[in-house]
């Protein structure tokens, strides 16, 4: 994307970096909320400007964040990539400032020391790896890449039994960095750093885990795909479209609504278009996302 895209966070001691692939992306809610429609964006007054058009079209962008944490680098999901074949044309072949963004932000790709995927859905691994040279090879080679041990042995599932109707990512994003022997698979508890642990929030995909950080009285969490727009806060119980197991993801959603809510915690949604962040509070018998 673009260097203007670049937003930085302080979370206590933890710095916190947000790199735009797909900014301000515009889509019908039908996309997320199944026989949903641009009435209903537009009856929730609170989603302007932010995160829905006047005319009732949800925002959302691809982006990915990268953390410092005691003396670590670590990547949290790296996006869609360069030069990738996607089941949609505006994915496909895509050129961005992507890694000089990253060095914009303070964080140069051979700094990095951890990559972390929330999940494995194309649009949070594809900067994995790169095309050198006709081969697909590690972004990151001096970093370890942590794959949910669940999540990791899913994919390969659905690609052993052909369940799965896209997985070009399978091959040029995943496959690379284990070839080279640089990926870990992790437990959905697993800690980067003792500021900096995972969360499970399964429904998404089976071994989704979203981010908290804490450092010095201060807490964020970066969601992953558990949302993937504030509108989801309104009825957390409402099934995404994407989500492969629903009634889960229903479930992960509300919880994590409840846990959150009219708390301190700061709120980095992995979808949620500028501002990004904010705090999950109470709006009647629903929640609203407040940014300021």
């Amino acid at each position: 994307m673009a260097v203007e895209h670049i937003k930085h966070w302080k979370v206590g001691d933890v710095e916190i970096a947000r790199i735009v692939e797909v900014n301000g992306w515009e889509d019908n809610i039908s996309m997320l909320l199944e026989n949903e429609t641009a009435d209903y964006v537009r009856s929730i007054g609170w989603l302007r400007p932010h995160f829905a058009t006047p005319e009732g079209k949800m925002i959302i962008s691809f982006q990915a964040f990268v953390l410092r944490s005691q003396g670590k680098n670590v990547m949290i999901d790296t996006c869609i990539g360069a030069d990738r074949q996607r089941e949609f044309d505006i994915f496909c072949n895509m050129q961005t400032t992507f890694l000089e963004d990253l060095t914009a932000a303070g964080f140069p790709p051979e700094s990095i020391n951890l990559v972390l995927c929330t999940h494995l859905h194309f649009d949070h691994v594809g900067w994995n790896t790169k095309l050198v040279n006709g081969r697909w090879v590690p972004t990151f080679p001096q970093a370890r890449y942590l794959f949910g041990k669940r999540e990791y042995e899913h994919w390969v599932h659905l690609r052993d039994t052909h369940s799965y109707h896209a997985l070009e990512h399978m091959y040029d994003s995943i496959d690379p960095v284990i070839e080279a022997g640089l990926v870990d698979l992790i437990t959905p508890d697993h800690k980067l750093t003792d500021e900096v642990s995972l969360i499970p929030t399964p429904g998404h995909t089976p071994g989704h885990v979203s981010v908290l950080i804490r450092s010095r009285g201060e807490e964020a969490v970066i969601t992953g795909d558990m949302m993937h727009h504030p509108i989801q806060l309104v009825c957390p119980e409402r099934h995404g479209r994407f989500d492969m197991d629903k009634e889960q993801g229903s479930r992960t959603r509300r919880e994590f609504v409840e846990r959150f809510a009219d708390s301190k915690t700061l709120i980095i949604g992995s979808h949620f278009p500028e501002p990004t962040s904010g705090w999950i509070v109470r709006d009647g018998e629903a929640w609203k996302l407040k940014t300021e």
